[in-house]
């Protein structure tokens, strides 16, 4: 890769870097992200789009470090075999992609099985993100996975076996019907597995979603949010048994296997997104690219063709002439300083607030000592010095906390 100077937009410490895949097999009822099923059509166009659009990226923000990588979706290991290895020349030829960079693919079990695995890490993946839910048939049959619980546990099987060694287990719970000996009997066999991360995600019924209509049809029950808090304390205490570090509000993992590429998010820090739908923040700016697969690979292509200039200033001109976006708005001061604080206060080893102060120049202790102090006296965050954490008994209500740094 060539570079002709530093970018002025990233920091020289560098951006992660989410690549969007909207394409699935089917659509799980209650996701609500931009997903798609029945385009398969779309995939062979998609690839030289998304390739285009990470060229141009690349020429515009002056070829800029990369720390960490990470397909989502969607369900990136439904690509064709070999996608994944040319996006990822692709990334290495126009970025400074970081020799140590945690690169993450999400995928669906029913797509793992040895070959699969060894094929992705072949193709320069080390980092894998296997999307279970649950290790209970009815539930994954309501949840409309397309895999069996058997399937899950051969698939974290299967990526041991092809040598990776860092892997994700996601997993839902609050779910209809789902009782707290079915949580504990999925939990403890997922445990029993010794993932390097574990991500617990309580269901929520999105407005649009089919598990959305079906409550309010009378169809499913609603979830019933005491028995999710009885099962996330469960989780705690069981995954802690385990020596899993609980390092943020959903997450856990063993000893210095966090999530690279989702610290970036907590801590405030830049990022790039690619492909249909995805998210950005770079400099004072937000902006996502266009939801549409087919209106993507249009745009992509005719963006990489407009002949792209390295951008002196990320402004709105700049923005502009991305034809991929589909929108974008400038963080003011305010805004930048509410997100550092809410989304570090995720990180349950706390936000350090001389940091957070460098970072945004603003000295944050200060400008926040009024919901600070108010959330201390609601039991809702402790201080220690320049440390500053959630209580534990407010990781299920984080956000009330997070609200007042919004006012």
């Amino acid at each position: 890769m060539t570079t002709s100077r530093a970018s002025i937009i990233v920091p020289a410490s560098g951006m992660g870097l989410y690549v969007h895949v909207p394409f699935c097999k089917t659509k799980c009822p209650y996701c609500d992200f931009n997903t798609y099923q029945g385009i398969e059509n779309l995939m062979e166009p998609f690839l030289p789009s998304l390739k285009a659009e990470i060229q141009s990226w690349g020429e515009t923000l002056a070829h800029p470090a990369v720390t960490s990588i990470f397909f989502g979706g969607g369900t990136p290991s439904y690509l064709p075999p070999g996608y994944i290895e040319q996006i990822l020349a692709s990334i290495q030829s126009s970025y400074q992609v970081d020799s140590g960079a945690e690169i993450t693919i999400e995928a669906n079990p029913g797509d793992l099985d040895a070959a699969a695995c060894a094929g992705i890490l072949a193709q320069g993946v080390n980092r894998l993100s296997i999307g279970v839910q649950s290790l209970d048939n009815d539930l994954l049959n309501l949840l409309g996975r397309r895999h069996q619980a058997s399937e899950a546990v051969d698939a974290f099987q299967a990526a041991r076996q092809a040598g990776f060694d860092n892997v994700n287990l996601d997993l839902m719970y609050g779910l209809p019907n789902q009782s707290i000996d079915q949580w504990r009997k999925t939990l403890d066999s997922l445990t029993s597995l010794e993932p390097e991360h574990i991500s617990l995600y309580a269901l929520t019924l999105e407005e649009g979603t089919p598990m959305h209509r079906w409550a309010e049809e009378g169809k499913i029950p609603e979830p019933d949010p005491d028995l999710a808090a009885d099962m996330y304390q469960y989780a705690r205490e069981s995954l802690a048994a385990a020596g899993y570090h609980h390092y943020e509000i959903s997450n856990w993992s063993l000893p210095d296997r966090a999530c690279g590429h989702n610290l970036v998010y907590w801590e405030n820090g830049p990022y790039l997104g690619v492909g249909p739908g995805a998210h950005s923040r770079l400099g004072d700016w937000r902006f996502w690219t266009v939801l549409s697969p087919r209106d993507y690979n249009t745009k992509a292509t005719a963006w990489a063709q407009s002949g792209i200039q390295p951008a002196d200033d990320f402004v709105e001109t700049v923005l502009e002439s991305v034809q991929t976006l589909g929108g974008w708005e400038h963080l003011g001061p305010e805004t930048i300083c509410s997100e550092t604080m809410f989304l570090g206060l995720r990180l349950l080893d706390g936000l350090n607030l001389s940091d957070a102060s460098a970072r945004t120049g603003v000295d944050m202790a200060d400008k926040f000592q009024a919901p600070i102090q108010e959330c201390i006296d609601l039991g809702l965050l402790i201080r220690d010095g320049n440390c500053l954490k959630l209580t534990e008994s407010a990781y299920l209500i984080a956000n009330q906390a997070f609200t007042r740094f919004l006012e």
